[in-house]
């Protein structure tokens, strides 16, 4: 049976329509597909490499093997892949106390902007001294907290893509977004608040 899919992707209601009739190729090109911005989602929840690969493959194989659960009506494909990424993702924080990473691996994964590639050394040195600021302040989040920064600048996505995902009211998911800016900037001294600001209008 053939599904029409709403989607700015032409071709996706195919590749769908083939995992759905076995086609193992179809199901290697959308992992291809999704794979990085699930992992990129998992790691800005979680900050662990190891758990965000682990909560990737979990999400993808679960996603395959319900495939035929996917409603088109209900959403786009990739929020509902995102939603079955977060969930995983408050399974693995339940599962085990999850450690503290290193600074230097925390934003590498686009949730921050990135500096501009002509800019002199002493620019590039200060857009660094910023990152590693926000990334300590990240790690101040509660982890709701770290979800709705994710989705909201990691994924790019709309406050109400962000209530469904999460399974919240949009104004919910607006005020956690607020809240975190908040928290943030109390975490940050006033130069890289002034500096983040400037990126994230915030």
């Amino acid at each position: 049976m053939t599904i029409t899919h709403p989607s700015n992707d032409p071709d996706l209601p195919g590749l769908i329509d083939r995992c759905l009739a076995g086609d193992q190729e179809a199901f290697a090109l959308l992992y291809e597909r999704y794979a990085a911005s699930l992992y990129r989602l998992a790691y800005s929840v979680l900050l662990v490499e190891q758990d965000a690969e682990d909560v990737l493959q979990e999400s993808l194989v679960y996603a395959f093997r319900n495939l035929r659960n996917y409603d088109p009506a209900r959403g786009a494909f990739r929020t509902w892949l995102y939603t079955i990424t977060v969930s995983r993702c408050r399974n693995a924080r339940r599962r085990k106390w999850l450690p503290t990473v290193a600074l230097s691996n925390l934003l590498s994964v686009g949730i921050e902007p990135s500096a501009p590639e002509d800019e002199s050394p002493e620019i590039k040195a200060a857009w660094q001294e910023v990152r590693e600021a926000l990334g300590r302040a990240l790690q101040t989040l509660s982890p709701r907290l770290r979800e709705a920064i994710a989705l909201r600048y990691g994924q790019g996505l709309t406050y109400r893509e962000m209530a469904e995902i999460i399974g919240c009211p949009q104004k919910t998911a607006e005020s956690r977004v607020r809240l975190a800016h908040e928290q943030l900037r109390k975490a940050m001294s006033a130069a890289d608040r002034s500096a983040l600001e400037e990126l994230w209008s915030i």
